[in-house]
């Protein structure tokens, strides 16, 4: 799979039909069902990707891994919790989390006098953590229901606005305003003890007021 556009080679027949209907496709093992999976939601993975990871490369073999998890367990979609647009993104985004944290560990390892983690585009409101920190605060998002884990992280991690959210999750803009709040509360009650972390609603990229 490849980023670029082109003849997509898909069976006219597929172009039609839903997301649900063509995952069905794809777990019946249709490889052109996967790639009119790919054509609609492949582009908005690798710009997530990228936006995280930052290296190319990296961002599409990230996207690339999402689309074979979803070639071989196709089965773990499930359109009553949400969009395959959501879902892909979620695992663009986890997938692009976990390639962050291993730069970071090849970082300690090979600085041992690092003091910094830097994984670009991957930090706390803009300020230095270290691993131990930073494995706390996945530890608390963790922890969070699952509508609150997906609303902050589209939100920090793919530095989406509110209003993008919440069409990525297709709920009210007021929905996921509360959900990120009442979340950073909860996490801010978890971390009380990082003195150096300071969460806010601040921390969510917006393009208009609250």
């Amino acid at each position: 799979m490849t980023t670029g556009s082109g003849n997509r080679g898909v069976n006219p027949d597929l172009r039609e039909v839903s997301d649900a209907v063509l995952v069905i496709a794809v777990g019946r093992r249709n490889r052109s069902a996967l790639g009119e999976c790919y054509h609609r939601h492949g582009g908005p993975a690798f710009r997530l990707a990228q936006r995280l990871l930052v290296d190319t490369r990296l961002a599409e073999e990230a996207v690339q891994d999402v689309f074979l998890q979803l070639w071989s367990n196709p089965e773990r979609f499930d359109a009553e919790r949400g969009s395959l647009r959501s879902f892909v993104l979620m695992k663009t985004h986890g997938r692009a989390v976990d390639e962050l944290r291993a730069q970071s560990a090849r970082r300690r390892r090979d600085n041992a006098d690092a003091t910094e983690v830097a994984s670009r585009g991957y930090d706390l409101e803009r300020e230095v953590i270290d691993l131990e920190q930073a494995d706390r605060v996945q530890k608390a998002l963790a922890e969070l229901p699952e509508g609150e884990r997906r609303a902050i992280s589209l939100a920090y991690y793919g530095g989406h606005t509110y209003r993008e959210v919440a069409e990525l999750l297709d709920e009210p803009e007021g929905t996921i305003k509360s959900r990120i709040r009442s979340g950073l509360k909860s996490m801010r009650r978890q971390l009380h003890d990082l003195s150096d972390v300071r969460w806010g609603i601040s921390m969510v990229p917006e393009s208009e007021g609250p």
